[in-house]
C-alpha cells in the first residue's frame, strides 16, 4: 500500500479522524443506509430526486436517477455505477447520500431497454435476470453509456464541470475501467471491484481510491498487479483494506459481526473527502 504523494498523506491523515466521528459530510445521516433501509431513506429524503432520459446515440436513452444537493454553489457530478443487481433502491439511496454530501449524483440504469416492455432493471421478474443481463454488457458499450451520462451531467446548470465515478462490486470494476477509458475524469472510487489488467491501469489519469473488505480474496487477488502497474506508470492508486469486512460491506452493513459497519463508517467519509479533493475548484 502506498501513501507517498501529498494526496495520499492527506487522505491517510483523515481516516483515523473520520473513524472517530470527525466527518466532513453535510448530511444529518452521514452514511448511506444498508440495503434493508434504503427504501425508507429515499421516502423521507428532503432532496430532489428525479428520473431523466440521457440521450445515447444509436440506442435507447438511458433511464437515470438524478439527485441534487441543497446548496447555492455549483457542484461536482458523481456518476454512481450500480452493482450487478442493477438500479436498485439501494443504489438510489447511495445517490441520495452523495447529494446530501454536496454532489450532483447520477445513477444510470445500464440495462435500460433490456427488460420487459423496454424497461431496465424494473423490467425483470427476478434478480437473476438482472444479473444475467448485466453480465452480457460489452465493455465498450458501458464506456459509451458512461460517456453519455458524464456529458449530460457536465451540461447541467448546477454543475461545476468536474466529474467523478463511484462503483460497487461489478460497478466498482467499471469505475476503474472508465478511469482508464476517459482521460478527462477527475476521480474514480472503487468499492470491492476487480481491477483491470496492467495495460489498462497505465492509461488512467484520474486518481483512483479503492475500498476493499479484508475477507474478499477473489477481488483482493487483483490488487497487487494493479498496484505494481500504477507504481511503474506513476499513477495514483490508493488502496484501503478494512479489517474483518467482507465483500459488499457498504450494502450489507449488518454483516461480518460489526466489521462491515465499521468499514462503512471509515470508508464513506474518506470517499467523500477524496472526491472533494479532486473535484472542487480551487
Amino acid at each position: 500500500m502506498r501513501w507517498n504523494t501529498s494526496l495520499h498523506r492527506r487522505l491517510l491523515a483523515l481516516l483515523p479522524l473520520l473513524a472517530m466521528g470527525a466527518s466532513p459530510v453535510l448530511a444529518a445521516d452521514p452514511l448511506p443506509p444498508g440495503e434493508a433501509d434504503a427504501k425508507a431513506r429515499l421516502e423521507k429524503s428532503p432532496r430532489h430526486g428525479e428520473y431523466v432520459d440521457v440521450e445515447l446515440a444509436g440506442s435507447k436513452a438511458l433511464r437515470s436517477y438524478v439527485v441534487y444537493p441543497e446548496k447555492k454553489e455549483k457542484a461536482p457530478v458523481v456518476i454512481v455505477i450500480h452493482e450487478i443487481y442493477g438500479l436498485s433502491d439501494w443504489i438510489k439511496s447511495v445517490a441520495d447520500q452523495l447529494a446530501a454530501d454536496g454532489f450532483i449524483a447520477i445513477a444510470p440504469d445500464l440495462i435500460t431497454g433490456m427488460g420487459k416492455d423496454g424497461k431496465g432493471t424494473d423490467g425483470f421478474d427476478s434478480r437473476d435476470g438482472v444479473v444475467q443481463a448485466i453480465r452480457g454488457l460489452k465493455p465498450e458499450l458501458v464506456v459509451k453509456q458512461l460517456d453519455a451520462v458524464r456529458a449530460y451531467g457536465m451540461k447541467l446548470p448546477a454543475s461545476n464541470g468536474k466529474t467523478a465515478t463511484v462503483g460497487f462490486c461489478w460497478g466498482g470494476g467499471q469505475s476503474f475501467n472508465y478511469a482508464a477509458a476517459q482521460p478527462e475524469l477527475n476521480a474514480a472510487v472503487v468499492y470491492y471491484g476487480t481491477n483491470p489488467p496492467a495495460d489498462q491501469v497505465e492509461k488512467v489519469k484520474a486518481p483512483v481510491f479503492g475500498n476493499y473488505g479484508e475477507n474478499d480474496a477473489r477481488v483482493n487477488a487483483t490488487i497487487p498487479a494493479a498496484e505494481e502497474a500504477a507504481k511503474k506508470a506513476g499513477k495514483t492508486y490508493i488502496v484501503k483494506k478494512y479489517t474483518g469486512a467482507g465483500h459488499g460491506f457498504l450494502r450489507q452493513q449488518d454483516g461480518q459481526n460489526g466489521a462491515n459497519l465499521k468499514a462503512t463508517q471509515e470508508a464513506w467519509p474518506a470517499t467523500v473527502a477524496f472526491i472533494r479533493e479532486n473535484t472542487e475548484k480551487k
